[in-house]
């Protein structure tokens, strides 16, 4: 059996952390523009369970490096895919494969239709640390990614606060709890480079498929 895309089926299951310069809650998951007018941000992802034809997926973390110079759907965007060393190069080719948008499910298409250039592909210890209940992450690639992810606090009282963006028809989330990424920093050997702290966060179970 093939995608609609024309490649092998396949299916994956598990958590996603993401970080952006948004201010908290992000303005682009209401279709408005981002905060600062452009986006820059990050995405870890640890499949649970998944295939890709016939080749298991269970386990595998990657990540992505991701810019645009202003609205998403405006695109021009760059993208650079992170595989985790340990992966096997069966799992590496299927992942950057679904990133390419080309083996269909709406995440990955979406996403790669704005994209105008795409950084070759790392592969790279992925550490991906993640929490959906409390709120908490840790997503890190030597010498590319470090973000830490913590709840949101009351400025006053420096209590967690707990906010969730529910999305029904949403094609990357359904339902994400929010969160305050304490320290984003980029550096890529393409040129690619940035650094925020306190700006969006975001936590989030995934289930893409096609």
């Amino acid at each position: 059996m093939t995608s609609g895309a024309g490649g092998p089926r396949w299916r994956i299951t598990g958590e996603e952390i993401s970080s952006c310069n948004c201010a908290w809650g992000c303005p682009c998951q209401f279709n408005a523009p981002p905060t600062p007018g452009n986006c820059q941000g990050v995405a870890g992802m640890r499949i649970r369970e998944g295939h890709f034809g016939d080749t298991r997926l269970d386990g595998v973390r990657f990540a992505q490096i991701l810019a645009w110079p202003g609205r998403i759907d405006d695109g021009g965007g760059t993208m650079q895919v992170i595989v985790d060393a340990n992966a096997t190069p069966a799992q590496r080719d299927a992942v950057i494969a679904l990133n390419s948008g080309r083996e269909g499910g709406p995440y990955f298409e979406i996403f790669a239709s704005t994209i105008t250039t795409f950084l070759p592909p790392v592969v790279a210890r992925v550490e991906l640390e993640t929490d959906r209940e409390r709120r908490t992450a840790r997503l890190v690639v030597d010498g590319l990614i470090e973000n830490r992810i913590e709840p949101i606090r009351n400025p006053v009282t420096r209590e967690e606060h707990r906010a969730r963006i529910v999305l029904p028809g949403g094609f990357e989330f359904q339902e994400a709890e929010m969160a305050d990424s304490v320290y984003l920093k980029v550096q890529t050997s393409q040129g690619l480079a940035f650094q925020y702290h306190h700006t969006y966060g975001q936590l989030n179970p995934f289930d893409w498929s096609a």
